[in-house]
C-alpha cells in the first residue's frame, strides 16, 4: 500500500494535502510533513497543504491557499469521514487517497490506508517515508515527532508500541532535531490557559459513576482571556484523577452557535457514544459538536450510563465465586 501511494504521488504534478476540521497537531503536522517531503523529493511538482489554520500552531509551518486545479491528486490525512474534511470537496479531484489512524467510519477516497492500531497519522507517514523513496530532513522529522507526541500524549497511550519507539529512534538518528525545543512548541502556554486549567480542576462535576465534566460558558472564556479551542486542547491534562474514568469539557462556541464536547476515557470505549450524537473519534478519545446545552447534557447522560454498565460489569467479574 505504501508503494501504491508513492506511485500515485509520482503520477500527479498537482497535489493537495488536506485534513480534518478543527486542526490539531497530528493532523497539521502529518499534512505539512508529507507536503514538504513530496516537494523535497519532486521539486518540479506543485504541492499544497490546505485547510483553516490556528494561531496556536503557527510555529509549525504555513498552510497554502487552495486554488482549484485540473488533474490533481488529493491526499486526506487524519480524517475518517467525508463530512470532516476541511475546506475541499473530495469529488473535485482526479484521484483521492486517505491516510488515517481513526477507526473506519466510511470509504470516501479512491485509495485508503487505515492503520487504526497506530498512535497517530504522523506515525503512518513516518513508515511511508521510511519504506519508500520519499525524502526526509530534520524539519520534516521534527514535524512528525510533534504530531506523534501530541496524539500519543507523550507516549502514554497503549497505541504506542516498540515499533513506535523504534521509528522515533530512527528519525532522531537519521534526521536529528532539538527535542527540548520540540516539547516547548507543544506545551509552552500562556498564563491565561494555566488559570483555565485551575478553573476546570476546581469546578469539575464528578458523578457517582466516575464521570467528570464541566460546562465552560462564553462569558467564562472571555473572563479568562482564552478561546473556544483552549479547553479541548488541555483535555489530556486531566488523565490521572483517581476518581474519574471518563472526563469531558463542554465549551460554548457562541460564534458558531454550538457546544464542543471533548471526551477522554481511561477504560470505557467512548467513541460509540460520540457517534450516536453525530461525533466520533478514537475508542478512548472522541469529540462531539451539538447545537444546544440540552443536547450536550444528553451526551453526558449517555456517558454516565455507559460508565454505570462498565462499573457494574467490572464488579460482577471481580466478585465471581
Amino acid at each position: 500500500m505504501y508503494n501504491d501511494i508513492y506511485d500515485k504521488i509520482k503520477q500527479f504534478d498537482n497535489i493537495f494535502i488536506a485534513r480534518h476540521v478543527g486542526v490539531d497537531p497530528d493532523a497539521l503536522c502529518s499534512q505539512l510533513a508529507l507536503r514538504d517531503s513530496i516537494q523535497l523529493t519532486f521539486p518540479e511538482k506543485k504541492v499544497f497543504a490546505i485547510g483553516m489554520g490556528s494561531t496556536r500552531f503557527s510555529s509549525f509551518g504555513k498552510l497554502d491557499k487552495y486554488v482549484k486545479m485540473n488533474n490533481s491528486l488529493l491526499i486526506v490525512c487524519d480524517t475518517p469521514d467525508r463530512k470532516r474534511v476541511d475546506l475541499v470537496n473530495v469529488d473535485d479531484f482526479s484521484f483521492s487517497i486517505k491516510i488515517d489512524h481513526h477507526p473506519f467510519i466510511e470509504r470516501f477516497c479512491d485509495l485508503e490506508l487505515i492503520e487504526d492500531y497506530l498512535s497517530s497519522t504522523c506515525e503512518i507517514i513516518m513508515k511511508i517515508l521510511k519504506d519508500t523513496d520519499l525524502l526526509c530532513n530534520s524539519n520534516i522529522s521534527q514535524l512528525l515527532f510533534l504530531g506523534l507526541v501530541s496524539d500519543s500524549n507523550r507516549f502514554l497511550f497503549n497505541s504506542c508500541s516498540s515499533e513506535t519507539f523504534s521509528l522515533v529512534s530512527y528519525y532522531l538518528d537519521c534526521y536529528p532535531f532539538d527535542l527540548a525545543k520540540s516539547y516547548d512548541m507543544l506545551y509552552l502556554r500562556p498564563l491565561s490557559e494555566v488559570r483555565l486549567e485551575g478553573y476546570i480542576s476546581l469546578n469539575m462535576i464528578v458523578t457517582e459513576n466516575n464521570l467528570g465534566y464541566i460546562v465552560i460558558s462564553n462569558e467564562k472564556l472571555l473572563e479568562l482571556g482564552v478561546d473556544t479551542a483552549s479547553p479541548g486542547n488541555m483535555i489530556n491534562n486531566f488523565n490521572y484523577i483517581k476518581e474519574v474514568l471518563v472526563w469531558v469539557t463542554i465549551t460554548e462556541d457562541k460564534k458558531n452557535r454550538q457546544y464542543r464536547l471533548s471526551i477522554r476515557s481511561r477504560g470505557p470505549v467512548v467513541n460509540e457514544v460520540a457517534e450516536r450524537h453525530h461525533g466520533g473519534g478514537h475508542k478512548y478519545a472522541s469529540g462531539v459538536k451539538v447545537s444546544s446545552l440540552e443536547d450536550a447534557m444528553r451526551v453526558i447522560n449517555d456517558l454516565d450510563l455507559l460508565l454505570y454498565d462498565y462499573l457494574k460489569k467490572e464488579y460482577e467479574e471481580t466478585n465471581i465465586c
